[in-house]
């Protein structure tokens, strides 16, 4: 196999940010003696700029269902996924660069007071992945650890936060493998009070020799693992790169999107959305690209697995990111239960797609009731140029949506109106 070839994804551009190794440990340390460092300067971003009023321009734009209305939020630099607090006070926006925001409504008019960056005294890389447990605490997953902050939500307004490494740096996956390709995480509690983290794998298509390898680490899988970071096992096996999981409320099912192989053409193979019914399911990465399509690298191998299809397939390369299922009563009945999902958008086709919020509708017994259909569109004009590029998505208290967009640097929010 061309392993130089099985590289094509390295356009989605995530960055290496190295730790400042003593500098990171100590204020840990500091921070768990419930210490203070001294280290309290806070980047706040300014929400009545003229950045704003663009924004909100670009979202006169947007199309959604009769009855629903698209706002911003709160301007958030390089935002990608979200964790809403159990108080619904503060939303923590993770990126792929250095920061976590918190983004604060303390008077609950569905518009963020104030953003700022949250525990600045703590060195963070690539801490993609915020995710709540049920008694407040906070997890966040970065590019090769995983941090938790108990009571984040009750002290993001200090510089210094209580952090404790759940995994510890650098053993989230071995160092040889950590790229600047597909190292965004997610993390998640599942119903049985344990961490679900997302190890996406640094090749287009992973080369033979590391196969092995990378099914014993989870790398290509989504690992499970108790709250304190005992316990550690391979959940779910043979996907790509999920950057978006959720669980069904009522089955406790995982659900989960995986982007597909580039290089293959426009109109192949089809993203996915993915149920997981058992532990060690295996969704047929690498010997298939996505869907039933097989990568040209396997293609003339058995396969060697039994293989999970997808139970929705999406269009090619529109890059399907964070999703969930909604549990809120905002919006009408045909929406209830259902998942939303995030398209970031193309980068290697020859006539862009994505930029959009997805709805796929499931039945009351956790199945697929229907075909993922656009439920939120306009940030790719019709000239090819993307004006946003939705990521995530979360649910307020009040059953509102929102979306968060890397290129915006945005968080919006959906709501139902009438009639």
């Amino acid at each position: 196999m061309n392993t130089k070839a099985s590289m094509l994804c390295v356009a989605a551009g995530l960055a290496i940010v190295p730790y400042a190794h003593s500098q990171s440990d100590s204020t840990l340390k500091t921070l768990g003696n419930f210490q203070t460092t001294g280290k309290a300067e806070f980047t706040v971003i300014d929400q009545n700029s003229d950045r704003a009023d663009a924004i909100r321009k670009t979202l006169e734009t947007i199309r959604l269902p009769e009855g629903f209305e698209i706002s911003l939020y709160a301007r958030v630099p390089d935002a990608r996924h979200m964790a809403v607090g159990p108080q619904g006070v503060v939303t923590f926006v993770g990126t792929r660069k250095t920061e976590v925001w918190a983004v604060i409504d303390q008077d609950k008019d569905r518009i963020a007071d104030e953003v700022k960056n949250f525990a600045p005294s703590l060195a963070k890389a690539v801490p993609n992945g915020p995710c709540f447990s049920s008694d407040g605490v906070l997890y966040i997953a970065e590019q090769n650890r995983v941090l938790a902050y108990p009571a984040a939500e009750s002290f993001y307004k200090g510089g210094d936060v209580m952090a404790y490494e759940v995994i510890p740096r650098g053993t989230l996956i071995p160092k040889q493998f950590v790229s600047y390709n597909h190292t965004a995480r997610v993390c998640d509690i599942g119903p049985d009070d344990k961490l679900y983290i997302s190890l996406g794998q640094p090749y287009n298509v992973t080369p033979p020799e590391y196969i092995d390898t990378f099914g014993k680490l989870g790398i290509g899988g989504i690992i499970r693992l108790n709250r304190d970071g005992t316990g550690r096992e391979v959940y779910t096996r043979g996907i790509r790169n999920s950057v978006g999981q959720d669980f069904h409320p009522t089955t406790g099912d995982l659900w989960f999107t995986d982007n597909q192989v580039d290089g293959m053409g426009d109109d192949i193979p089809p993203g996915e959305i993915n149920r997981q019914t058992a532990m060690g399911q295996h969704f047929g990465y690498p010997w298939y690209g996505g869907g039933d399509v097989r990568t040209n690298e396997y293609k003339g191998e058995k396969v060697p697995v039994e293989v999970v299809f997808p139970v929705s397939e999406t269009v090619a390369h529109a890059a399907d990111l964070g999703m969930m299922f909604y549990t809120g009563d905002m919006f009408p009945k045909p929406y209830q239960g259902g998942i939303f999902s995030a398209q970031h958008g193309s980068w290697n086709r020859t006539t862009p797609i994505g930029a959009r919020v997805m709805f796929t509708p499931v039945d009351a017994d956790g199945n697929i009731a229907g075909e993922t259909v656009p439920f939120a569109e306009g940030w790719l004009a019709d000239n090819g140029e993307y004006l946003g590029r939705p990521v995530d998505v979360a649910q307020l208290k009040d059953g509102s949506l929102l979306v968060s967009d890397d290129l915006a640097g945005a968080v919006y929010r959906i709501a139902y109106t009438g009639p």
